[in-house]
């Protein structure tokens, strides 16, 4: 078990992170906020990279910074950027990166050929990696993060620049993953983690302010999301009244995805709400102050 007890961050005279608890068990977690709220600066003291100003990180009982590499040897680390040589194969490269920690090559070499075959590289495991696309790399970043066969698996951004199919391909392998371990992803990116999170948390203005599964999230915004059909006229004067959701073109009018307040009009559609819903309604106050930045 991961726990974080009453940690705060503060970098000067400025706080990034205000009495944060939170407790993992096996399972995905994703860690959804927008850029900006903390979500690294959480990720970077769960992998012992920032310590906490107050409170403490436990991994079964202890602290992580006392533990030192006891829990570092249970952790695997994917970063928003991770270094990797472009003229190393992914077989070369993953030998390199055993050789660093600590592996004898007699148990990397089948550990290896595991992971390339998991993260399905097994087929151009020896061409050099200058030529692969983003997804490819992103892969053989979780290739490196498993060579210890990590209990606690944390992902920062980790599909960043990825095409569609690219993400979907490692949100399966997630799936996969999180069978026996703790796996945190942190994102923006709603539909990276809405399909796989055991648990959601969202952290706004410092805290945490959800942490559960997604039909308890979106259950605060029942009987609140509608769609409707506007002419374009009165588009402006809609999207003053209430916060747009999505709009999409439709037999010449404009279609509404929406959140409503007060009694609903007759042509309202209610409709059940995702945690796309969700996130934009929570986060509409930094959406805002981007747009007047």
């Amino acid at each position: 078990m991961l726990t974080v007890q009453q940690v705060s961050k503060r970098f000067g005279s400025f706080s990034a992170l205000e009495d944060i608890n939170l407790e993992f068990t096996n399972g995905v977690y994703g860690l959804l906020a927008p850029n900006g709220a903390g979500k690294t600066t959480l990720i970077k003291m769960l992998v012992t990279l920032l310590f906490p100003s107050e409170g403490e990180i436990l991994y079964n009982g202890e602290n992580i910074i006392k533990a030192d590499e006891r829990y570092r040897e249970q952790l695997g680390y994917l970063p928003q950027q991770f270094g990797y040589y472009k003229h190393y194969s992914p077989h070369k490269y993953l030998l390199y990166i055993a050789a660093l920690k600590g592996m004898r090559a007699a148990d990397a070499k089948p550990r290896i050929a595991e992971l390339l075959k998991l993260v399905a590289l097994e087929d151009v495991m020896d061409k050099k990696m200058r030529k692969f696309s983003g997804g490819m790399i992103q892969r053989v970043g979780i290739a490196q993060a498993m060579l210890n066969d990590p209990r606690i698996l944390i992902l920062d951004e980790p599909t960043a620049g990825l095409d569609p199919k690219e993400r979907v391909r490692f949100r399966n392998m997630l799936a996969q993953l999180a069978r026996n371990r703790i796996v945190i992803l942190s994102t923006h990116i709603v539909s990276d983690v809405e399909s796989i999170a055991d648990e959601i948390i969202m952290i706004k203005d410092k805290r945490v302010l959800h942490k559960s599964p997604i039909q308890g999230i979106c259950s605060q915004l029942e009987g609140m999301v509608f769609e409707t059909t506007i002419d374009y006229e009165a588009a402006d004067e809609f999207r003053g009244k209430y916060l747009s959701i999505s709009e999409r073109q439709e037999q010449g009018r404009l279609k509404f995805r929406f959140i409503g307040s007060g009694e609903p009009q007759p042509n309202w559609i209610p409709t059940s709400p995702n945690l796309e819903d969700v996130f934009i309604y929570i986060y509409q106050d930094e959406a805002k102050a981007d747009e007047t930045a």
